[in-house]
């Protein structure tokens, strides 16, 4: 959550024109300083311009703007005549002494920042690697989603979701790796990448979970066979996961649930909770090989021209306020989407302009996005404590063929 940093050339801009400050204090100080009795000194003051300057450039302009206080200083006392007095040679002394460090300080936070420009880039790269963009139209459906991870300066965390296109729809996946932060990377690549390599088979939803079931459970044992891995305990890495089929001729999804959260269909102004006929359990907990696909009973709602569905991973609904009350998600969601109808905030129907009605239609998935953002930062009052995922999807049927594959 927050916004995007501002770009180099916007720093370098802003940089410069932040060196007018110092500037303005070092002449201040001089005309001050030489105007003032001659018992007062303000000339150790000068020290702030090259403090000021480490706080926002790097250290050639912090040396640039030490030296110049030097200069400054030595002008102080040419001007009052007391340029070869004791106290005076001390203040200079002093002042060099403490810019010196001072532009230390500026090089090592500048090697730092670089350092931390390195990770973002890798991390961004990663995210674009694992986590590819979902496709914003994919058959009669719309999509958008959001990811927030916990870990301060990552883009990436242990939440994760994908979708594939089938000749008979959508084919989606969210899920939540045991743990928080980059150290959840590992598993989380492996489902994404048995989902990819799975997804795009015509093979029943059951298939699919009991092949992601077998992968997962061979890629965790794998690591925990390997040397960095060296007694750790299997049964404590799991990843929750729900799979969904949304049909593309049908009003009609399937789902299945492993130990995850349940999904929010929003129909008709109401929101309510998908709720599984069986829970399976998480992936990777290890069923056995081969897991058998009665293993994994599939569900089916209704999913109609207008329905909002929400997938979400657990950082949302056990998000806490203040006071320790968990994010209502039900009240909130159905909340936004009054709101939002009685704004005229919503995707306009199916077709983009109020369903041929002329009115505002029901809530885009884009738009639940942000409203839930700004929602779910209003009641944390601060950053999100744990990995986030979030994916909305509304059926629109204006084209229901559109971007079909294979």
């Amino acid at each position: 959550m927050g916004d995007r940093a501002p770009t180099r050339p916007g720093r370098a801009r802003a940089g410069r024109l932040l060196l007018l400050l110092p500037l303005a204090l070092m002449a201040l100080i001089a005309t001050t300083d030489i105007i003032a009795p001659a018992d007062i000194h303000l000339g150790p003051l000068l020290v702030v311009a090259p403090a000021i300057t480490a706080s926002f450039a790097g250290p050639r302009a912090t040396a640039a703007i030490g030296a110049l206080s030097v200069v400054t200083l030595v002008s102080i006392g040419a001007t009052r005549g007391v340029l070869t007095t004791e106290n005076l040679e001390v203040q200079i002394a002093s002042l060099v002494l403490i810019g010196a460090f001072i532009v230390v300080f500026a090089a090592l936070q500048e090697r730092r920042d670089l350092e931390l420009e390195r990770a973002r880039t890798v991390s961004e790269a990663t995210q674009r690697v694992l986590l590819r963009p979902l496709p914003t139209r994919a058959g009669p459906l719309r999509l958008a989603s959001e990811y927030y991870a916990a870990t301060v300066g990552a883009r990436i965390g242990g939440d994760l979701y994908a979708a594939a296109r089938t000749q008979h729809g959508t084919r989606l996946v969210i899920g939540d790796v045991r743990g928080k932060g980059l150290e959840t990377l590992g598993d989380a690549a492996l489902l994404l990448g048995a989902f990819h390599a799975a997804a795009h088979r015509q093979s029943p939803l059951p298939e699919l979970a009991a092949s992601l079931e077998d992968s997962v459970s061979w890629g965790l044992a794998e690591v925990a066979a390997s040397d960095e891995a060296v007694g750790a305990d299997i049964g404590e890495r799991f990843v929750t996961a729900v799979i969904v089929d949304i049909l593309d001729d049908r009003p009609l999804l399937q789902l299945i649930s492993c130990g995850h959260p349940p999904p929010l269909l929003l129909h008709e102004g109401r929101a309510a909770f998908l709720e599984m006929v069986q829970q399976c359990p998480p992936l990777g907990l290890g069923l056995g090989p081969g897991p058998a696909v009665a293993d994994y009973p599939v569900t089916d709602f209704r999913f109609e021209r207008g329905d909002v569905l929400l997938l979400y991973t657990d950082g949302l609904i056990e998000a806490r306020d203040g006071d320790g009350r968990f994010y209502p998600l039900q009240e909130r969601v159905e909340a936004l989407a009054a709101m939002a109808t009685v704004n005229g905030d919503g995707s306009g129907g199916g077709n983009g302009n109020g369903g041929g009605s002329g009115g505002p239609g029901p809530l885009s998935p884009a738009e639940l996005m942000r409203l839930l953002t700004e929602d779910l930062q209003q009641h944390l009052g601060g950053p999100v404590q744990d990995d986030t995922a979030m994916i909305a999807v509304i059926r629109s049927d204006d084209e229901p063929n559109a971007a079909r594959r294979g």
